[in-house]
């Protein structure tokens, strides 16, 4: 869709539909909504009452103009309590608008931007509804025989004239935002069929080529030359071989250099110690993570902040063969730890292992990693908020806080001494499971934590919760989610900005 801004009056906006939006405490009208009323004949003040339109987050008001305004439709969105209000309730409400014009075969309508603003907001409310009109409109049909053919061909965002160009400039940065979310929900939507490790590299390849970023791709023999067993270890039983995938972006003028690890696991069955069948299924998404780093490298690629990034993918596929790691079998990851091995299915910590330890030697300011990691975290913070860890508050914080504007929920989980003694091993450095039930995202963050230098700020995110649903939620289909992309690549923004 075409998104542009304009600044004209309400009544005077030539298109098929106009959206504004009404806060709970608004008793009256805004003056624009009102003059649109008497064109109207009164009939928004009429619809609003027989309908009880309070202004509840979401509840609309459909008035049709039967030709006596300049647009087919007026439509007033309920945006809730002023005084909650939140950047991810204009991103919750660009969604519903875009729902509502798609449900009426709308393909061009006006979006009334400065009835969200409060204070000197209009500029992140262009963005925020620019994200959730793109990320509310996505739906992965590729397979579909019958697929729905309407699309939306322009949107006007609506903005004072004082906030004009400020505004085009985050509507710009809102599409590449969400239009990379929307490339990683692809991704991960893909089944286990379609995107192998090799499939997962040759589209690393692909973005390279596409935005000019150093590439390298490292096959089975070179991995295991790297001494990168742990993660050739999950790999070795299946008939997909794996692919390490290092992406870079680096522009001239680099201020900081940063590398972001994402799992790749393009299916994971538990190996040896297979999944129940209810379990195994969405184990197309454990690639989640590795998704993420190419869609931010997506956004990267348009944006061209100036930071180095790294991307790192140590991709897999885990499955049951004769040639699988087993339990009890002892491996060295790269950086000489030694681990013995609890559970296979515990294999997204070991392909991070080796990721982690890579990263470390090109010694980075700072390394983030992302990955569906545990159930525990599930059970721990539900299936919308990721768990946060590492051994830099500092960082921790700057992400926790720039997850509350993204609406990419979040909450850090404490690494703990008592905890550490959990993952000693009988015959290694390290288990790579917990020896209790307890506290499973932590310990299997307090894993990860041996294979990081010590004197890199390091941040874990399991994002194993809301990388997929099974329900849809806000702006998010059933399925795929992209979590994390607006996130950090905002996160990459801002630490060129200090």
């Amino acid at each position: 869709m075409e998104i542009k801004v304009t600044s004209g009056h309400l009544k005077n906006a030539r298109t098929k539909a106009v959206i504004s939006f009404i806060f709970k405490e608004q008793k009256k009208f805004p003056q624009e909504i009102e003059d649109l009323d008497k064109v109207l004949d009164r009939a928004i003040s009429q619809l609003k009452k027989e309908l009880k339109f309070d202004g509840s987050e979401g509840k609309t008001v459909v008035v049709p103009t039967f030709g006596k305004g300049k647009t087919d439709y007026v439509i007033l969105i309920g945006a809730g309590s002023k005084k909650e209000f939140e950047i991810d309730k204009v991103r919750r409400l660009g969604a519903k608008a875009v729902k509502k014009v798609k449900e009426m075969k709308i393909d061009r309508f006006l979006v009334d931007g400065e009835a969200l603003a409060v204070k000197d907001s209009q500029p992140d409310v262009a963005q925020a509804l620019t994200e959730g009109m793109i990320l509310g409109s996505y739906r992965f049909d590729k397979y579909l025989s019958k697929k729905d053919e309407f699309k939306i061909k322009e949107v006007q965002v609506r903005v004072s004239r004082k906030y004009r160009n400020e505004s085009m400039e985050s509507i710009r940065t809102g599409k590449i935002l969400a239009e990379s979310q929307n490339f990683t929900r692809d991704l991960v939507n893909e089944p286990g069929n379609v995107i192998t490790p090799q499939k997962l590299a040759e589209i690393a390849e692909e973005l390279a080529k596409e935005y000019g970023f150093e590439v390298k791709i490292y096959d089975e023999e070179e991995i295991e030359k790297m001494g990168m067993n742990a993660y050739l270890a999950v790999a070795k039983g299946s008939a997909n071989p794996p692919r390490f995938i290092h992406l870079t972006y680096r522009p001239k003028k680099a201020k900081k250099e940063i590398a972001l690890i994402g799992k790749g696991l393009t299916f994971d069955s538990g190996g040896l110690n297979i999944k129940p069948g209810d379990y195994m299924r969405w184990m197309k998404s454990d690639k989640s993570g590795a998704c993420a780093v190419l869609g931010i490298f997506k956004a990267l690629g348009q944006l061209k902040p100036d930071i180095t990034v790294h991307g790192i993918i140590a991709a897999a596929e885990n499955m049951p063969d004769g040639k699988s790691y087993r339990p009890d079998d002892i491996i060295k990851a790269k950086n000489g730890v030694s681990i013995e091995i609890g559970n296979t299915d515990a294999e997204g910590r070991l392909t991070l292992a080796d990721a982690l330890s890579y990263a470390s030697e090109l010694k980075p300011d700072a390394i983030i990693d992302m990955a569906t990691l545990t159930g525990a975290c599930i059970v721990a913070l539900g299936e919308y908020t990721a768990g946060v860890m590492g051994n830099n508050q500092k960082l921790i914080n700057e992400i926790l806080e720039i997850s509350e504007k993204t609406g990419e929920w979040m909450w850090q989980l404490p690494f703990n001494d008592m905890l550490r003694e959990h993952i000693k091993a009988p015959n290694a450095d390290v288990y790579n499971i917990g020896t209790t039930r307890y506290g499973g995202a932590i310990t299997a963050g307090l894993f990860l934590e041996k294979f990081v230098d010590k004197k890199i700020p390091w941040v874990h995110i399991d994002i194993a919760g809301p990388a997929h649903n099974t329900r849809g939620w806000y702006y998010h289909p059933k399925g795929a989610t992209g979590f994390l992309v607006r996130t950090i690549t905002t996160l990459l923004m801002k630490q060129v900005e200090k």
